[in-house]
């Protein structure tokens, strides 16, 4: 690691604003103390003036001069932190600064500024970081083959530094947020996050995500479509994203904001998380609540059925337009590990409640402006399309027997789970 890394203050936050395929600088993200604090640049607050710029998300970054206070309990504007790298971009760029031995190396010894900075720039949403805040470089490599980038997360994972060649290729997905190997690619029209085994896997983790997505789709959900190929003789899993929309003038971006952002709670807080906070957001701050209440409690409610307790506050987002939220498809929906039949989700369900049982979600229909009939009733529609389509999209997969038996009735529809009344 250079010592320049560690003397990082500050960066320029530039943004794609809606209906635009170039980025504007729009602030100065700056140390503090122990806190990273935002400032509007003089030349954005002209345009919104004239209603040419938004604020990067309300409340937490208004439109006015002066450097701003972080929401409380925030050391930075969470808005901001949901475009960092998580923990695999982390181990990435760590490969890249430390090299061999990054494996055991401790990602909090890089200040987050040096993340933001080194990460590639077509990362989540439509904000990306530079040093100057009057030319745009982006950090981005060209598209490679996925047998490349399979490599490159294999050497990652060992802690082994990557040749030039295979470090560009993964270093274009390191900005992205998770902790397993993942990369981005383009192909004709469309931008995909791609997924890749891992060393430790002791099934096909990438084909279980695959069969839960399909079956989230298949069930009603508004989810990101979703391909299986291979690459090096390994599964890989390819999501289509939705924060990116090709036009004539170039590649559009969307403004994003995860459900931790929307509950103001940093990732120290996130086991406060509820669904039931969420809910109450979306009931005064999206546009059409009541059918987002309904996708949001239907998410929630397979997320129980295939054994999904990864669904903490990164895991669910919203698109910001400047005024008004809406929810974004559904993403990272993949079975966990489960040891025994008693599991918990990673978000609060009922009160304090979050074991992983459709019961407890009946305890909070009203909650999303459900009855209890109509409540039952999508858990009951949701049982029976997962029973009806569980073995013709594990062919589709060519999932096979052993890899079935171990998921079937234990991350998909546990008995302890599958319990309404």
């Amino acid at each position: 690691m250079t010592s320049s890394l560690k003397d990082y203050s500050e960066a320029y936050v530039w943004v794609w604003l809606p209906e635009s395929a170039a980025p504007i600088v729009a602030g100065k993200l700056e140390a503090y103390g122990q806190q990273l604090r935002f400032n509007y640049g003089q030349s954005y607050l002209d345009r919104a003036e004239q209603q040419y710029a938004i604020p990067l998300y309300l409340p937490e970054l208004p439109l006015r001069k002066g450097r701003l206070e972080n929401l409380p309990g925030l050391s930075m504007p969470n808005c901001l932190r949901d475009a960092a790298p998580d923990a695999w971009g982390r181990r990435v760029i760590l490969n890249k600064l430390v090299g061999r031995g990054s494996q055991s190396s401790d990602t909090a010894e890089l200040g987050e500024l040096v993340y933001l900075l080194e990460s590639g720039s077509d990362r989540i949403g439509a904000f990306d970081f530079q040093l100057s805040p009057t030319e745009y470089v982006p950090r981005s490599a060209k598209n490679v083959p996925l047998e490349e980038l399979v490599k490159s997360a294999e050497r990652v994972e060992q802690g082994i530094p990557l040749t030039p060649e295979l470090d560009q290729a993964l270093f274009h997905g390191s900005s992205i947020g998770g902790a397993r190997p993942k990369a981005l690619i383009e192909a004709n029209t469309c931008k995909y996050i791609a997924k890749f085994s891992s060393s430790t896997d002791t099934y096909s983790v990438v084909k279980a995500e695959y069969i839960a997505m399909r079956l989230a789709d298949e069930v009603g959900l508004d989810v990101a479509p979703v391909k299986l190929v291979k690459a090096a003789n390994k599964d890989v899993l390819l999501i289509e994203r939705f924060d990116r929309q090709q036009h004539p003038d170039g590649w559009r971006r969307k403004i994003m904001v995860s459900a931790l952002t929307l509950l103001e709670l940093d990732d120290m807080m996130a086991r406060y998380a509820s669904y039931e906070t969420l809910a109450e957001i979306i009931r005064h701050r999206f546009i059409e609540p009541k059918a987002t209440l309904h996708e949001l409690f239907q998410r929630l409610v397979f997320n129980i059925l295939v054994g999904n307790t990864d669904d903490h506050a990164r895991n669910h987002a919203a698109f910001w337009d400047g005024k008004d939220l809406t929810l974004t498809p559904a993403y990272d929906i993949c079975p966990q590990g489960r040891a025994g039949n008693e599991q918990s989700q990673a978000m609060l369900i009922h009160g304090r409640d979050n074991r992983s049982s459709l019961s407890t979600c009946l305890k909070s229909a009203a909650s999303y402006l459900l009855t209890e009939a109509e409540a039952k009733a999508i858990m009951k529609q949701q049982i029976a399309t997962i029973e009806q389509r569980w073995v013709a999209i594990c062919d589709e997969a060519e999932f096979n027997q052993v890899e079935r038996k171990l998921l079937w009735r234990r991350q998909f529809l546990n008995p302890y789970s599958v319990d309404v009344p």
